[in-house]
């Protein structure tokens, strides 16, 4: 049974368009003209118990509006929503004993408390059990490795340790999905990499349901396996991410250490030349056109080679094209199916 049901799902608002001039500002203000806004466009789809999945896209995709209308904390405008078989907007309270979420640029922690304050809170507002709240408080806090920080007021916190602490409260009371809007939106490297690591350590341990919400690349290729693309509030794109990856990383990067120094420069058909060096370059060619194992085989051939790493383009190249050219991408996945 599916843990997340969404069918023909839509949210329309009404936004009061701008008037110019004094005249018109006073016209605004009598009969204010509206303007209605889709931000959800009918979607539907559905997730299974224990699914890791990306639901990403551009600003104003409809990425946040989705996750408010499954929350419960917004209402929708038409169609269906089930969410562990409770309707989010209808059944909200139950459904908080239930779920957790995570919005990286709206804290749940109370900025002048230490985060172990609201850990106690949090408690008491899912109704959890002493012994069993400590248990898993002292697992969360070891998980994520913030012992040194749940005493510390959180307006003294960096933003990578608070974002620790955010999640580890949002899971307390063991949800059993959690939706993640951006956690790990304006972290340096090590943060992202300390949360995403704990994070599937979460899901291994008690099997939560992902839905992550993400404009980096990273969080998405570490921590999800199926990826849902939205762009003005519509699908575009429901599958795999290794699909995704295979159908759209056509374009190959080769990085090239050679034992010996280039004497005459540098060139090899079908490839395209990024970068030279004194001992190395980078290359960039079409799979599908010339085959990575020729492209490897020649370059073995005419030089003494000391290292070589073949890579794909960052996700964020596909996802861009993809949002540039919609009606492309529609054809081919109609040509695919």
């Amino acid at each position: 049974m599916a843990i997340i049901d969404v069918h023909a799902l839509t949210k329309t608002f009404s936004v009061k368009r701008k008037q110019v001039g004094l005249r018109g500002s006073l016209r605004a203000i009598v009969r204010p003209d509206l303007q209605r806004v889709e931000a959800v466009k009918g979607i539907s789809f559905s997730l299974e118990p224990g699914e890791l999945l990306a639901f990403i896209g551009p600003n104003g995709a409809g990425k946040s509006t989705t996750i408010k209308i499954l929350t419960g904390i917004l209402y929708p405008s038409g169609g269906e929503a089930q969410v562990l078989g409770l309707v989010p907007w209808r059944d909200r309270r139950q459904l908080a004993y239930r779920i957790g979420s995570v919005f990286g640029q709206k804290p749940q922690l109370w900025y002048h408390l230490p985060p172990i304050d609201t850990f106690h809170l949090f408690a008491k507002i899912y109704e959890l059990e002493d012994r069993a709240f400590k248990q898993r408080m002292n697992f969360l806090i070891e998980a994520f490795d913030i012992r040194q920080l749940v005493e510390t007021p959180v307006r003294k916190l960096s933003l990578g340790q608070r974002m620790r602490c955010e999640i580890a409260a949002s899971l307390l009371h063991r949800p059993q999905v959690i939706f993640l809007d951006e956690p790990t939106i304006g972290l340096d490297v090590v943060a992202k990499q300390q949360i995403r690591d704990t994070i599937k350590l979460m899901h291994e341990q008690d099997g939560t349901t992902i839905f992550l919400t993400s404009h980096d690349a990273g969080d998405i290729e570490s921590l999800c396996k199926r990826v849902i693309i939205v762009n003005h509030g519509a699908i575009l794109y429901d599958d795999r991410l290794s699909t995704l990856k295979r159908r759209y990383l056509t374009r190959k990067e080769i990085d090239v250490r050679f034992a010996e120094a280039l004497t005459d420069g540098f060139h090899h058909d079908g490839v395209d030349v990024l970068k030279v060096g004194t001992y190395g370059v980078k290359l960039q060619f079409d799979a599908r056109v010339t085959p990575v194992d020729s492209v490897i085989q020649r370059l073995m051939s005419a030089h003494a080679v000391a290292d070589i790493n073949v890579s794909d383009p960052p996700l964020e190249e596909i996802i861009a094209r993809i949002y540039q050219e919609p009606a492309h991408f529609e054809n081919r996945e109609a040509n695919d199916d």
